[in-house]
């Protein structure tokens, strides 16, 4: 194989690395949700599902420090403290006697790991664009979409032959590693004359530039949707298997198997926006979504819970679809904003985040005993997106 080509899929690697801390912190602690609300004090299962949304806030809020600083002062630098924060807030959750400390370390977590996440975008965006950037990142996203399938697997098996507290323990030294392979082995992409001085005007200003693009603001409401209904899915989803279908030991593996519908379809992704662009994707994607939605509400309306085989094809469909919005919706958010990809990577993520934490509390609040809340949420999140999606067409 050329060394070009070894390059690349190195770089392919080291992306989804960075990116791959995130998963791990949010889905190794699943299978350990119950527990960690008895140690902690939580009073209902809502409540721990607070344990995986308050991080997604973290990482919506931690570009606007992490974005401003990748463009000041390099790519490299930001990663490293981020990466530092990450790890002191890992030890804020092991130490947690009190659901509010607990909130506390995870939004803290979200901030530090939201500069590898954000500058890895803004990687991508130094060295590639258009449909190029889009197969990268699908292709970045589908190794990356392996942590799901055995982060709660790992989860529960540090659960079993340690305690919940080793589950953070053993993120920190994932997240050594990939640092230090980060340091080793990539450049830095940002030039020196690129580099533009941290300043809260440039906050200001590249907010203002970034959604005064139609696109860019238009893509990134749809990204807020579409990741809030899914958040929806992932701090439920311990309480829908383990709970309300008694599936405490096979809960991994179901998670696992879900996981690999949204792989799959990010694999095809990275052949096939080639073909036919991302624009023609996320349409067809954002349809079936709420077609797989519609759908099961219909049936289900009566809110007993189907047969497990049932729930499962459902899941899949709707994750399937999922898999192609994902990347293609923030790689057209970003297309008009590369000359600012620091700042305009977090604007995009902490506007897609604010909007997608307080969707999936507010559904995750009626899941009790039937998981016909998330598709109703499904529902109305994929309807709204259409409808900015069809705005955006006719506006062009």
């Amino acid at each position: 194989m050329p060394k070009k080509s070894y390059a690349q899929l190195e770089f392919i690697a080291l992306m989804a690395a960075l990116m791959s801390v995130t998963a791990l912190a949010i889905d190794a602690l699943l299978p350990a949700l119950d527990i960690i609300g008895i140690a902690i004090g939580t009073e209902t299962p809502a409540d721990n599902q607070l344990l995986i949304i308050m991080i997604f806030l973290g990482l919506g809020l931690g570009p606007l420090l992490f974005g401003p600083l990748s463009d000041a002062m390099g790519r490299k630098p930001s990663v490293y403290m981020g990466f530092v924060v990450f790890v002191i807030a890992s030890f804020v959750c092991v130490y947690s006697e009190s659901l509010e400390m607990m909130v506390a370390g995870r939004i803290l977590q979200g901030i530090g790991l939201s500069a590898p996440r954000t500058v890895c975008i803004a990687i991508i965006r130094d060295l590639y664009n258009g449909d190029h950037m889009a197969r990268i990142m699908s292709f970045v996203t589908v190794v990356f979409i392996l942590i799901p399938v055995i982060a709660p697997a790992m989860g529960k098996l540090v659960l079993d032959l340690y305690n919940w507290q080793g589950i953070f323990y053993i993120q920190v030294v994932i997240s050594l590693f990939v640092a230090l392979w980060f340091w080793l082995r990539q450049r830095e992409t940002l030039a020196v004359e690129n580099q533009i001085p941290f300043s809260i005007s440039r906050i200001l200003s590249g907010f203002n530039e970034s959604v005064r693009y139609e696109k860019t603001l238009g893509y990134t409401l749809i990204s807020g949707f579409v990741v809030g209904s899914f958040l929806v899915y992932l701090s439920a989803s311990q309480q829908i298997f383990q709970e309300q279908y008694g599936l405490k030991d096979e809960f991994p593996y179901i998670f696992a198997g879900l996981a690999i519908a949204i792989g799959a379809a990010i694999f095809m992704n990275g052949t096939m926006v080639l073909k036919y662009g991302m624009e023609k994707l996320i349409t067809n994607s954002l349809f079936g979504f709420f077609a797989v939605s519609v759908m099961y509400v219909i049936l289900f309306n009566s809110g007993a819970n189907p047969p497990l085989w049932v729930l499962l094809l459902f899941f899949g469909l709707q994750f399937f679809f999922i898999g192609f919005l994902f990347g293609n919706l923030r790689a057209l958010a970003m297309e008009p904003v590369g000359h600012i990809a620091g700042i305009a990577a977090a604007i995009t993520g902490l506007i897609s985040t604010l909007m997608a934490v307080p969707i999936s509390i507010t559904i995750g609040r009626y899941i009790s005993e039937s998981a016909l809340p998330i598709f109703i949420g499904f529902s109305v999140c994929a309807g709204i997106s259409i409808l900015i999606l069809l705005y955006l067409k006719r506006s062009r």
